[in-house]
């Protein structure tokens, strides 16, 4: 499947999404989303999806938040994903029940023609984070939107509160140098970290009754299966794994051991559990 057209500026994130890395996500689909559960669980009970909803699942991935919000709309809603990743797509619709009420599109969600008014919620896990003008894209997305309608979405809060990201990180940093940092408004995992950056990124695609919550969490890289499993996951995908590609094997072999140094502290039992902070961001349409 060929990668969508989208937006100018969002070339390389498509490509990206669309290449090796999007491929590692989909082949991991089933650990992470075991591993990220607790904030799926978290934004699905803040967006309070009622039967025969209509709902937009903006970055749906392989589609774990579609199909759950599914299951809630029941048959009378209806869900429509929509993700720049083909793999990730394709992994969406082999998982998603027959009978369901989903659809998926290979799409930009910053240019996408939605159906004016369609919608009762556009929601997101981790989705949002990496339009290169997210306000643009925002405003587009709240075309899909009714009058009232609502917004909810999950995103990464600071680094610095992100262990279970950065201590791996930090492990690899003994070994590989340090890409160039990238800027506040740069697109990436942590680009909504600042709450004066994303209410006025709302503000301005036109959303009122902005609310953003922390949510403190715990997460368990090793999906209950040990150390090792923590370690495969941390050098897989994610920000370590980044850091890690195109370097020599000898600098990835120790890169490794360092990060089994790193994450033995916080093992417990078979499970890895480390700190993570998120915002729930919730709007409305006028």
């Amino acid at each position: 499947m060929e990668p969508p057209t989208g937006h100018d500026q969002n070339t390389d994130q498509i490509a990206y999404w669309n290449g090796p890395s999007g491929q590692r996500w989909t082949d991991r689909q089933q650990a992470q989303d075991t591993v990220l559960a607790p904030v799926s669980d978290i934004l699905i009970d803040r967006a309070k999806a009622g039967a025969g909803e209509r709902i937009v699942d903006v970055g749906c991935g392989c589609g774990a938040t579609t199909i759950a919000l599914a299951q809630k709309v029941g048959p009378a809603g209806h869900v429509f994903g929509i993700d720049v990743s083909a793999p990730m797509l394709g992994r969406a619709r082999q998982r998603a029940p027959n009978g369901l009420p989903v659809d998926f599109e290979l799409a930009d969600a910053t240019v996408y023609p939605f159906e004016p008014g369609s919608a009762d919620l556009l929601v997101s896990r981790f989705g949002v984070m990496f339009f290169a003008e997210p306000a643009l894209s925002f405003a587009n997305m709240r075309r899909a939107l009714r009058p009232s309608g609502r917004l909810a979405f999950a995103c990464w809060r600071e680094p610095r509160d992100n262990p279970w990201l950065m201590v791996p990180l930090q492990a690899v940093y003994k070994h590989a140098p340090k890409p160039p940092r990238p800027g506040p408004d740069d697109p990436g995992p942590f680009s909504f970290a600042s709450e004066q950056r994303v209410v006025g990124i709302l503000s301005a695609a036109g959303f009122t009754a902005i609310k953003m919550e922390r949510c403190d969490l715990s997460l368990d890289i090793a999906t209950g299966r040990g150390l090792e499993a923590a370690v495969e996951a941390a050098t897989g995908i994610g920000p370590a794994s980044r850091a890690l590609n195109g370097q020599p094997p000898d600098v990835i072999a120790a890169a490794t051991h360092s990060i089994r140094e790193m994450l033995a502290p916080f093992a417990s039992g078979p499970a890895v559990p480390l700190a993570a902070s998120i915002w729930i961001v919730t709007a409305r349409s006028p």
